[in-house]
């Protein structure tokens, strides 16, 4: 073991505190920019059946447009979920910090330098569950992804071609 590790004191603790702040800050941004990105298309889209009632079409469809915008950089941006995982983490780093500090559970009769080690043990588990459920999700959304456009590729390989027309304008009969 590194020996500047070893001579920190509390170097588990020092992370455990990092970390918390770290998915609390996270969890509130993503928060914030889900809540944002969210209200604004409901009020965007409450417009739209308005403006198309009044006949304002190059209005609408703009508006239109800015909610798939709006609704594709949520999508990318995973806002929602990574509000829920990061404020899911934090809360479970804060528990643990709690059963550290009150000497219960895992740690209850554990030695000062044994009850640290448990707490490394912990946090970077957690940590590295988060991560790994994070690499999952991207991993799940490419493949379905890949999938969505597999099936519209086989999709538009089924669908028969128009026939050209022929200069009378009537379709040409097949040739059989």
């Amino acid at each position: 073991m590194d020996a500047r590790v070893q001579d920190e004191p509390d170097s588990g603790y020092l992370r455990l505190e990092q970390q918390v702040a770290w998915y609390d800050r996270k969890s509130g941004e993503a928060q914030r920019w889900y809540k944002r990105t969210r209200l604004t298309q409901v009020i965007v889209t409450a417009f739209i059946p308005v403006l198309a009632f009044l006949r304002y079409p190059e209005l609408t469809a703009a508006l239109a447009a800015g909610v798939l915008v709006l609704e594709t950089v949520q999508h990318v941006n995973q806002w929602q979920q990574n509000w829920i995982t990061y404020r899911s983490t934090c809360e479970a780093l804060r528990h643990e910090k709690y059963t550290y500090m009150g000497g219960v559970g895992s740690y209850g009769g554990a030695s000062a330098a044994q009850a640290l080690k448990i707490l490394v043990e912990r946090v970077e588990s957690l940590i590295s569950t988060e991560n790994a459920k994070w690499v999952g999700r991207l991993q799940d959304e490419a493949k379905a992804e890949e999938e969505t456009a597999r099936k519209a590729a086989a999709a538009a390989a089924r669908t028969p071609r128009a026939r050209p027309k022929s200069r009378r304008g009537r379709a040409r009969p097949s040739a059989r």
